[in-house]
């Protein structure tokens, strides 16, 4: 287990940078006599130093550009991302908010020991989810800054034809003071994915729950306090197709039903009739560009406030969210427009790197119309708006679902009632929910790096 820890150390010191940065010689931290850093310091490092410029700033964190000066917040640091790149050089990816309420995303670079880092570069790597640059390796392995408008599809997130990694799905359970049981997904062969080489390692006896609307593969477990802090981990090999307009055998009409968070009509049946207006005529597709079209345009990805939860009234009224809000909306205006829409969910795969962590779920869309079923990725195509055609009727190969659908029902299931979407662990201590660490990471098969 050390082992594994010590190679996931020089995983994550090898790709980051919201995407990754730049890499010092390729030397091990245990030829060279310098204190052992991890995550965890480097996150402390990173906290401490806005700190002290919030303290000095008198609550904000000042950070000029060419424009203006920002008055920022700390909302979360991207732990998945943090990363040691040498001796006493280090990296931090870190989300800061705007007294305006827009969200930048920014990079540090620090130096110094556990305890005493200071902050060397500072720059603007995204604001509101779409980036000013990218990262690209040299041949002699170090990165360097690119223009996203001189980026290749594959530096903007897309991996086309075929796409080969092992996925591993890490928890670690919080504190229990008396039983619990968690369910998490398991992700399924379909026609778009294959998964291989499954392993489950609990700490307790698991079982495995069938979700009988949408077929979604859940394994459950009954947990006891002394299973406190322990981890489960799921690991298997995917092969992923890039995903275009296809046909099944699904009950289409079940498609335009309401979800308890995505409601149809009223609001949603006013506003998808002033979007569409004219186009109505043109023919279900040419409907739901219009759909695609306006959330792209009006929405902001913007991590901060209430979202995650997928709540079509919460995007409609604050046109901002994370893929959840912006796929949720869809939904609603494409039934409410009588367009058979669904939901699914799992993670984005890096394409820019072979290896490391994840930052965190993805989820996207799919509509039905001329006889297919047509994908779209909404919350990315805001973010490269360059890709907007690509993700109008295309998924990449380099992304994994876990499940699909909404308002889950297992059995047993949780007492909280159905499960709004599974990406990340449900959990119950008693009859309380609970919310276990969760980190995912891989390892591409057959990379130039693997």
């Amino acid at each position: 287990m050390k082992s594994i820890k010590y190679l996931l150390l020089l995983a994550l010191a090898f790709s980051f940078g919201c995407k990754q940065t730049q890499k010092e010689e390729q030397k091990t931290l245990a030829s060279m006599d310098v204190p052992l850093v991890v995550t965890a310091d480097i996150e402390e490092g990173i906290k401490a130093n806005i700190a002290e410029k919030v303290e000095e700033g008198g609550g904000y964190f000042y950070l000029q550009t060419e424009e203006e000066e920002l008055r920022l917040q700390l909302v979360r640091v991207h732990t998945e991302y943090l990363s040691n790149l040498g001796p006493q050089r280090h990296f931090a990816c870190v989300d800061l908010a705007d007294v305006s309420g827009d969200v930048y995303d920014v990079d540090f670079f620090l130096e110094g020991d556990p305890g005493s880092m200071t902050v060397t570069e500072t720059t603007l790597h995204k604001l509101n989810g779409k980036p000013f640059y990218t990262w690209k390796q040299r041949k002699d392995k170090t990165w360097y800054r690119l223009p996203v408008e001189e980026a290749t599809n594959e530096l903007l997130g897309i991996i086309e034809g075929e796409d080969r990694f092992r996925f591993r799905y890490e928890v670690t359970l919080p504190e229990m003071d008396k039983a619990g049981r968690i369910w998490i997904p398991v992700p399924q062969s379909d026609e778009w994915q294959t998964i291989d080489n499954v392993s489950i390692n609990t700490p307790v006896a698991h079982q495995y729950v069938k979700e009988s609307t949408y077929g979604n593969k859940v394994v459950s477990m009954e947990l006891s306090p002394k299973e406190s802090g322990k981890k489960i981990v799921l690991e298997y090999d995917v092969v992923r197709q890039e995903k275009n307009p296809y046909e099944d055998d699904s009950f289409v009409a079940d498609y335009l039903n309401p979800s308890l968070l995505m409601p149809v009509g009223d609001r949603f049946q006013v506003l998808a009739d002033s979007i569409i207006g004219a186009r109505g005529a043109e023919g279900d597709i040419m409907k739901a560009r219009a759909l695609y079209d306006y959330i792209i345009d009006n929405m902001k990805y913007i991590k901060a406030g209430t979202y995650g939860t997928g709540d079509a009234n919460y995007a409609c009224d604050a046109l901002t969210g994370n893929c959840t809000e912006f796929h949720s909306l869809f939904i609603s205006l494409a039934r409410s427009a009588n367009i058979p829409a669904r939901f699914a969910v799992g993670a984005g795969i890096p394409s820019d790197r072979d290896e490391g962590g994840i930052d965190g779920y993805h989820c996207w869309a799919e509509f039905y119309a001329e006889g297919k079923w047509w994908p779209v990725d909404i919350s990315e195509a805001n973010k490269y708006t360059a890709l907007a055609t690509y993700y109008f009727g295309r998924h990449p190969a380099n992304r994994i679902e876990f499940t699909q659908g909404r308002d889950l029902m297992l059995e047993p299931g949780p007492v909280g009632g159905p499960i709004n979407f599974l990406a990340y662990p449900v959990m119950e201590i008693g009859n309380t929910p609970a919310f276990p660490k969760t980190f995912f990471s891989f390892q591409r098969i057959g990379g130039p790096d693997s």
